[in-house]
């Protein structure tokens, strides 16, 4: 981890009096500004190497055998109330029943046997529940493959789950949103969502996998604490707006050992989102890992401490990315994105701050989401995109605090990469490829110094700066 020091033998009051003594004033408040900026330096890096999410035991308890009643668990089997299992005859009835039983029942287990595949329609599942609910799904639930055979009276959901507290969803199965007559029509409105966790607490996901879905594949909204580890998403490449794993309006979750390939992106994490780490996730294809869409419609939007800690994408159109409309507010604040492998990425880093997925061309606004105290380090591989690293943002509410710490991005072509910047501010520390000089803060420091020097012709000590680990 890489900082700055001000040594305390000889600090920038010394330097500064020095300088005001045998170059005049001038000279004196531009060595106390550069003081300053180094040690706001150091204060963001320290903020942002202490951004770190608790990360809880992620593994579900197991349950030892599927007899009636066995380690204190009772089971509710789905095919006890009626469901057949073929794939073709509708199952919801008895999806629902047994979830009413399993829901008032102390320690139960709400199973989905192996070796079958049940056809359930949009299904609110409602809590709150009894003490240890176990979801355990080891076979297939499968969608309606026609849109027409939707119940309109749920446009957006499948599989809801809604006002839990400590219930564990685990199993070797499969959720499958037979989408690709959806992906057809690709317009938003009115897509639904395969699985959502919604207004919970206390959760844990192992293990299943979650494919073909109508629109987003599994979407944690207004919920705290979720873990969710082993899971599995998996659509194809050009299906239209198959988020991986979209968080909305939650707090504290982790995502942890996922792989995940989809048609938008594997990861988005937006407004109302707080304390989310993401780690060892393997994400292509997709549209890489992002924070967004934010400020949509003049909307307020708030993302803060997120960690995303070793990732491979590969193959993504995009890497790590932070993306806002322009005319929203609010703020994205402590982020890190840290040792992440890319091999063959379109935008590798960007943030995007004139995002517009819109069929129109988007209007020139002046507001915009806040972006600061955004570290990107250890974050290696290679590109197609000529830009490596992209900051386009806000000409009126500039980025600031962008911290890039070993960085090394190759064209995969051979070619020179490059990093663009527009109203962005920050610093490198260790190696940066491509350079990064356009960031407009903190390389106006050593210019300074420089000025000062010819004018004055001296050279002062620069024992007062020290490199070193923290």
């Amino acid at each position: 981890m890489f900082g700055l020091m001000v040594d305390e033998g000889i600090g920038f009051d010394e330097v500064s009096n020095f300088y005001s003594e045998v170059g005049g004033f001038e000279a004196s408040l531009r060595i106390r500004e550069m003081g300053n900026m180094l040690n706001d330096n150091f204060n963001i890096l320290e903020e942002l190497e202490n951004l770190d999410i608790d990360e809880e035991d992620v593994e579900p308890f197991e349950i030892p055998s599927w007899t009636s009643e066995r380690g204190g668990k009772v089971l509710v089997n789905v095919d006890s109330f009626g469901a057949v299992g073929d794939g073709v005859s509708d199952d919801t009835e008895a999806f629902r029943k047994a979830w009413d039983t399993a829901c008032s029942t102390p320690k139960s287990v709400f199973l989905v046997p192996p070796g079958r595949s049940y056809l359930v329609n949009a299904t609110k599942f409602k809590g709150p529940c009894a003490d240890r609910l176990v979801v355990q799904i080891d076979g297939t639930i499968v969608a309606p493959a026609e849109p027409e055979n939707w119940d309109p009276n749920l446009p957006r959901l499948w599989l809801d789950f809604s006002k839990l507290q400590g219930v564990a969803f685990q199993g070797n199965g499969v959720i499958d949103g037979s989408g690709r007559k959806w992906w057809a029509s690709s317009c938003k409105k009115n897509k639904t969502n395969a699985l959502t966790i919604e207004s919970s607490s206390s959760i844990k996901v192992k293990g299943l996998t979650i494919q073909n879905s109508q629109q987003m594949n599994f979407v944690i909204s207004k919920s705290d604490s979720v873990r969710i580890y082993g899971v599995q998403v998996s659509c194809p490449g050009d299906s239209p707006n198959t988020d991986g794993i979209h968080i909305t309006g939650s707090t504290n979750v982790v995502l942890q050992d996922c792989k995940i390939g989809t048609g938008d992106d594997c990861v988005s994490i937006v407004n109302g989102s707080s304390a989310i780490k993401m780690k060892r996730i393997y994400c292509g294809p997709g549209h890489g890992v992002s924070i967004g869409s934010l400020g949509k419609d003049n909307s307020t939007a708030i993302v803060t401490k997120v960690v995303l800690d070793t990732a491979f994408l590969r193959e993504t159109t995009n890497g790590v990315r932070i993306k806002t409309w322009q005319g929203g507010s609010g703020y994205v604040r402590g982020v890190r994105f840290e040792n992440v492998r890319m091999e063959d990425v379109a935008n590798p880093i960007i943030i995007d701050q004139f995002y517009c997925d819109s069929p129109k061309a988007c209007q020139n606004q002046t507001s915009a989401v806040q972006i600061s105290q955004i570290m990107y380090r250890n974050i290696s591989g290679t590109t197609k995109s000529k830009e490596a690293m992209k900051f386009a943002c806000s000409d009126t509410v500039p980025c600031s605090n962008i911290v890039l710490s070993n960085v090394n991005l190759e064209r995969k072509d051979g070619t020179t990469a490059e990093t663009y910047c527009n109203s962005a501010q920050g610093f490198n520390y260790g190696v940066v490829h491509p350079s990064a000089d356009c960031l407009s803060s903190h390389d106006k420091a050593p210019i300074l110094i420089n000025q000062v020097e010819s004018a004055e012709h001296i050279e002062p000590s620069k024992d007062h700066i020290v490199h070193t680990e923290l």
